[in-house]
């Protein structure tokens, strides 16, 4: 009988994981990493804010630890649950792979993405979930230098397609800001993470009683260092 497509790429995955997984015990490699535990260990805003901090620390440093956890994450129970300690907003701009750059590997992060990293209806009812269901400590809003959305929204030019819808979502910030990329990418950032605080009564609600951050920061591409902008 002919497998079915699906049912052969999940084959084909069990048999990489199981693959990766024996070559690694057989070079005597750890993969129990105690002193990982759940991404829940995490227990408050601060820890979780300065354990991305820390995670884009060693990113920048070359001394990455995430891909060595990811067989074991896999080899474990993320199938039934996840327990992320963070949200991110980001950017959907290809460069800026979240996981990567703040050196975390699956189920650590609960990461929404949109063009801009604008605040949305959708995008609120993600990160509320984030929080209230799933336990998020903090939500960080990731704007990024060279950002495409902001920079046709300084620009103001026609463009394809509904791709103009974002630009009433960033134009506050370029009021603000003015046509300076830089300046306004950041001002973006800061908008959006004062919107999402004040814009919905469940996150708004665990800011006020300390169960929860929401903060704004820029990813520079060049340098790969996150930056807090409070």
């Amino acid at each position: 009988m002919k497998k079915s497509s699906s049912l052969f790429r999940r084959e084909l995955l069990q048999t990489g994981i199981a693959a990766g997984a024996a070559s690694l015990m057989a070079g005597g490699m750890n993969l129990s990493f105690p002193s990982i535990a759940r991404a829940q260990a995490v227990t408050s805003p601060a820890a979780a804010l300065d354990e991305l901090l820390a995670g884009n620390k060693r990113f920048t440093s070359g001394a990455r630890i995430a891909d060595e956890r990811d067989l074991a994450i896999l080899k474990q129970h993320t199938e039934a649950k996840q327990e992320p300690f963070a949200a991110v907003l980001s950017c959907a701009d290809s460069r800026v792979p979240v996981e990567i750059i703040f050196d975390q590997t699956i189920g650590h992060i609960f990461v929404t993405r949109l063009a801009g990293n604008v605040v949305t209806p959708e995008i609120i009812g993600s990160l509320e979930y984030g929080a209230a269901v799933l336990g998020t400590k903090v939500i960080l809003v990731l704007g990024h230098s060279n950002c495409g959305a902001v920079k046709a929204t300084i620009e103001g030019k026609e463009v394809p397609g509904v791709i103009s819808s974002l630009f009433p979502h960033i134009q506050p910030a370029v009021d603000q800001a003015g046509k300076d990329l830089e300046a306004a990418t950041k001002a973006n950032s800061k908008f959006q993470a004062s919107l999402l605080r004040t814009s919905s009564t469940v996150i708004s609600g665990m800011v006020k009683s300390g169960a929860l951050r929401v903060v704004p920061g820029h990813y520079d591409l060049g340098s790969g260092t996150v930056t807090i902008l409070e």
